[in-house]
């Protein structure tokens, strides 16, 4: 496999090779191809992502937001004027590419740590070398200049990140984390201050193709060396999830496997075998990302959780966006399950945030949990069905006004155009909060949108008590004596009296004693008490 790929970049003689280990090097080590912006020779036994790394923002892919040309980056770059800030995002996105590539054109000094091995040892190493490095070199030269590329910088400490402020602070040196961690929750104020915040992007399956398509150009001179099947070049772009290390890394295993076992091609099976995945044939431009949501909704209301978990990894393994599967999610929860259980679009709402603030892959399984749940609630679309007939009415007959009773108006406004507000009637001051005054606009009373179906029993059952006790229990027309309070809806209706063919006696007056069971004859009259 060391025939493949192993074309080195021209590099001076002089230039002294400088890896991970570069931190340990003697003050002026290995300058003379830093100050000229140069990189040591890439060393055939470095992996395939190391040995093919972009030296150039012509080389450069993706990151097209940060690097269009004219946008503040990339003129700095190109002038030369580095400055300190924090590359933030995913993995194989660019970050200690593009770190690289600021530091060879602005002529500095490079100095690469990894936060997971370093300590502040290591840190005052670095701004030692920096200020020998500055005390070489004349005043105002670019050669004394330092770029520190720090990886991992979420995983300094406060300590260790307060070490860097004074160097960053003078300008001894310009300073570059890189992190896969929000920088505004992992990195101090104080530093986070006086660096500039670049969001990087997962790279789309367009732009990691455009990487192997470049990596490929090293096979060339090599006769031994496979082609890679167009099938299995897709394969790598669309599964590596935006990684542009995790697809060059399976390329070049692919391609060493396919070398010891004398196959001519590099093809699909021999991909997915480098990834240890079954390619799935998923377009998410195309019918198949519209045919699987189709399918994964109807199952999901059909409640079939196990059609229903099948299409959702469908879509996970075929790269859908996550954030474009829980939005579904959020609506079948109102559209096809509504009151029937209201907790559902909770959980579903609680799967939207952890989409967005967990990500893939662990929000597979907030995915999971919704899926199921959803599957296996009660169904119900009454409340789609209620505003539909609602709308259906508005288009037909317009918008009624509102009735001067619920406006919000001040009462000499509505006065001034000939309505009087009359007296609203707050529920809360009646029993059971529940008042008859009529709410719909005049010609609408006695109006039926909502109508719950069978899901919704206890809705339905708690519906007719309320109109009963607002007088709406004949068909919708308030009854004559709707102005007068109303009993509660849970208020049960008396038990006839033991003599129900008799007028029952009237209520007894407030203040007055009660009457005697037989009111209607005269009672006994007791004994007169006796005297002592």
């Amino acid at each position: 496999m060391d025939s493949l790929f192993d074309e080195a970049p021209d590099i001076d003689a002089d230039a002294e090779p400088a890896g991970a280990g570069s931190g340990a090097r003697s003050p002026g080590a290995g300058e003379r191809s830093a100050r000229a912006g140069r990189r040591p020779p890439a060393s055939a036994q470095q992996p395939l992502a190391v040995r093919v790394r972009p030296r150039s923002l012509e080389q450069f892919v993706g990151q097209g937001h940060l690097l269009a040309p004219g946008s503040a980056l990339r003129t700095a770059i190109e002038q030369g004027h580095a400055h300190s800030m924090v590359l933030y995002g995913p993995p194989g996105s660019g970050k200690t590419t593009l770190a690289r590539i600021v530091a060879e054109r602005s002529g500095a000094a490079f100095e690469e740590l990894s936060a997971v091995s370093a300590g502040r040892a290591e840190v005052r190493a670095v701004i030692e070398r920096a200020a020998h490095r500055r005390g070489l070199s004349d005043p105002g030269a670019g050669a004394g200049r330092t770029v520190l590329f720090l990886d991992e910088i979420h995983r300094f400490n406060k300590a260790q990140q307060d070490a860097l402020l004074p160097a960053v602070e003078e300008g001894l040196l310009t300073l570059i984390g890189a992190t896969t961690e929000n920088p505004a929750f992992e990195i101090n104020g104080a530093l986070l201050s006086r660096l500039r915040v670049y969001a990087l992007r997962a790279l789309a399956p367009q732009e990691i193709a455009a990487v192997l398509r470049g990596a490929l150009l090293a096979w060339a001179a090599s006769a031994s060396a496979p082609p890679l099947d167009d099938a299995a070049l897709e394969s790598l772009a669309a599964r590596s999830e935006g990684d542009a290390r995790t697809a060059l890394n399976a390329l070049e295993l692919a391609a060493a496997t396919a070398l010891e076992l004398g196959e001519r091609r590099v093809t699909l099976a021999r991909v997915e075998d480098a990834l240890q995945r079954r390619a799935v044939l998923y377009d998410k431009g195309g019918d198949r990302h519209y045919d699987y949501i189709s399918a994964w909704i109807k199952a999901t209301r059909g409640s079939d959780p196990d059609a229903s978990l099948y299409y959702l990894a469908v879509m996970l393994e075929g790269g859908e966006d996550p954030r474009f599967i829980v939005r579904r999610m959020l609506i079948l929860a109102s559209e096809d399950i509504g009151n029937a259980d209201p907790g559902a679009l909770s959980l579903a709402s609680a799967a939207a945030q952890a989409v967005e603030h967990v990500g893939l892959p662990e929000a597979r399984y907030a995915l999971a949990q919704a899926a199921i749940y959803l599957s296996l609630a009660p169904k119900s679309n009454a409340a789609g069905r209620a505003l539909s007939a609602a709308e259906r009415h508005v288009r037909e007959h317009g918008a009624a006004p509102v009735p001067a009773w619920l406006r919000s108006g001040p009462l000499a406004d509505l006065r001034s155009v000939g309505q009087e507000r009359g007296g609203y009637e707050n529920p809360h001051r009646h029993p059971g909060h529940v008042g008859a005054q009529e709410l719909l606009p005049d010609g609408l009373a006695g109006e039926r949108f909502y109508e719950p179906d069978g899901a919704e029993a206890q809705l339905a059952e708690r519906l007719q008590r309320i109109r009963r006790a607002r007088g709406r229990d004949d068909g919708g027309a308030p009854r004559p004596n709707a102005g007068t309070p109303a009993p509660p809806p849970n208020a049960g209706t008396p038990a006839p009296p033991p003599n129900a063919g008799t007028p029952a006696p009237p209520p007894p007056i407030a203040g007055t004693p009660a009457p005697p069971p037989n009111a209607g004859t005269p009672a006994p009259r007791p004994p007169a008490a006796k005297r002592r």
